[in-house]
């Protein structure tokens, strides 16, 4: 049996998602009311009996290092194996500065070698997907590949993906965001490598960044067998606005693409914020909503994510949006089309209503209050 070890990427900083991710990396943000992004990589580790896991940080990780703390949540931590943290780190040769996914990777080459590890999962930490990674790693030695690629099938953002075509299991052809479209595959940014090929790649051939734009075209190139892992679940990149906001609102609209109210099979984990229930003192009209735990409900919500902790006073009025852990709504103040970041407090008599999704945090609430001075 050969031993697997997971590598997962967190130290991203996710400018796309603005305000949101101005003090927090992008696994840790919330998703869904109750979690956050990094509890579905890890949950699927778990569900697929993977133990070995690094998590490679870098940017605003205080955080979420705190949030998963030993894995327990998670079931992650084992006596042999669990998770490790592996952070930057100076050396003889200076600073070692994550320059992209593939040079994370390289600088804890050592990691892997103290894990006596025989493949590498690599994996990043933003995406929302139910997935058994053993169903993968079969494919990948039933294929005898020396790198495999997890792809999905899109009908839209082509331009933000690494797009490839494949023939009978293997793949033929790899560009990463082309200008013209390749084909509506798209990578999934999850990879299966064999140590030795991974290990050809990341230094024989030069210093290479990134596993979509350098790793695995040079991997085709050196004619290294590439396989392709077609995967036909629900899977959204939340690294933007758009995406982000989508994605939380398929749970309301489209429930049985991601089943996350279905736990028999690959049931989602998450860190309990030990709250009491959410109490609503005031419906003045409340449908088609998630209200999560320690929310305390004056006012109407309407097609809308509330999360943890979050305090709605009277005539207030929630439409479309998403709300953060820990935010205060003021009276007779109406948001629509908004995802509200963590702990900002939205004053009394306001009005944020937008025809395009809006990120408001307490900056933009500071804002506001001047212009209106």
């Amino acid at each position: 049996m050969k031993n697997i070890t997971a590598m997962v990427l967190v130290g991203g900083r996710g400018t796309r998602l603005e305000s949101i991710t101005k003090k927090t990396a992008k696994p840790a943000v919330t998703f869904g009311g109750k979690y956050k992004l990094i509890d579905f990589v890890l949950s699927n580790l778990s569900n697929s009996n993977i133990y070995d896991v690094g998590l490679i940080t870098q940017y605003e990780p205080h955080e979420l290092m705190d949030y998963i703390g030993h894995g327990s949540n998670w079931d992650l931590d084992v006596n042999r194996g669990g998770v490790s943290f592996l952070t930057p780190y100076t050396n003889m040769e200076g600073e070692v500065w994550q320059k992209g996914t593939a040079h994370a990777i390289k600088q804890h080459m050592r990691f892997l070698e103290r894990k006596k590890a025989d493949q590498v999962l690599i994996l990043g930490g933003d995406h929302i997907y139910k997935m058994d990674y053993s169903k993968m790693i079969d494919f990948h030695n039933k294929q005898n590949a020396d790198v495999t690629i997890a792809s999905v099938t899109i009908d839209a953002d082509f331009h933000r993906f690494g797009l490839l075509q494949s023939e009978n299991g293997y793949v033929t052809k790899f560009e990463e965001k082309p200008e013209i479209q390749l084909s509506n595959k798209a990578s999934m940014g999850i990879y299966i490598f064999n140590k030795k090929p991974l290990e050809i790649l990341l230094n024989e051939f030069g210093a290479k960044n990134d596993f979509g734009g350098d790793i695995i075209p040079l991997a085709l190139k050196l004619n290294m067998k590439v396989a392709d892992y077609e995967f036909d679940g629900y899977f959204k990149d939340v690294g933007t606005i758009t995406s982000l906001f989508e994605a939380n609102m398929d749970l309301i609209d489209n429930p049985q693409l991601l089943r996350l109210n279905e736990y028999k099979e690959l049931p989602i984990f998450t860190k309990s914020s030990n709250l009491p229930p959410h109490h609503i003192i005031d419906n003045s009209g409340i449908k088609n909503s998630y209200i999560s735990d320690g929310c305390l409900i004056f006012g109407a919500i309407d097609h809308s994510i509330i999360s943890a902790g979050c305090y709605t006073k009277k005539g207030s009025k929630i439409v479309n949006s998403i709300v953060h852990e820990n935010v205060e709504i003021g009276m007779n103040t109406s948001i629509s089309n908004c995802i509200v970041v963590k702990n900002t407090i939205i004053p009394d008599d306001i009005s944020l209503q937008f025809k395009e999704i809006t990120v408001i945090d307490s900056d933009y609430i500071k804002f506001v209050g001047d212009d209106h001075e």
